[in-house]
């Protein structure tokens, strides 16, 4: 599950910024938190989180040329898929891949990927029609998440989910 996308160097003893794509940023950079930078395992070697803003350094990151070498890589964590956050609206990205996409009771297509952007996450649907959508994964156009019965129900907002003619 990525947790965050390193940003620039900061300083220049290996610290970087991270863009966060968690809630829990204290638990899942805290010092000696296991991480995987491009699919190889490193550890939080120390860590600031102040007002959002995390900047943390890395085992494997000794200077600020390290730093910049990791610039736009994802932070990935791994999750014991039988987890759930603590809060019943939060949801980790594993649990909403995969399920059924519903305007009312009709099936439109499958989550196929959470994406995690500065303003707000996106669910990419693939629809049915072979065509990927991206849908605003707020309130205001995803009125239902229901991991247990497979389901996130999109409320029918005009021209989110049509095929383009």
């Amino acid at each position: 599950m990525a947790v965050g996308r390193i940003g620039k160097p900061h300083g220049v003893k290996g610290w970087v910024t991270v863009h966060t794509s968690t809630d829990e940023p204290e638990r899942r950079f805290a010092i000696g938190a296991r991480v995987f930078v491009d699919g190889r395992a490193d550890r939080v070697a120390e860590a600031r989180i102040q007002a959002g803003r995390v900047t943390l350094r890395l085992d494997s990151c000794a200077d600020r040329e390290d730093a910049e070498s990791l610039r736009g890589t994802w932070l990935e964590i791994d999750v014991d898929p039988t987890l759930s956050p603590e809060d019943p609206d939060e949801f980790y990205d594993h649990q909403l891949v995969g399920l059924s996409v519903l305007v009312g009771q009709a099936r439109v297509g499958v989550v196929a990927e959470v994406l995690h952007l500065p303003a707000q996450d996106l669910l990419a649907v693939d629809l049915e029609s072979g065509r990927r959508v991206l849908v605003p994964f707020v309130g205001r156009f995803v009125s239902v998440v229901d991991v247990d019965r497979g389901v996130v129900e999109v409320d029918p907002v005009e021209g989110l989910l049509e095929d383009a003619d």
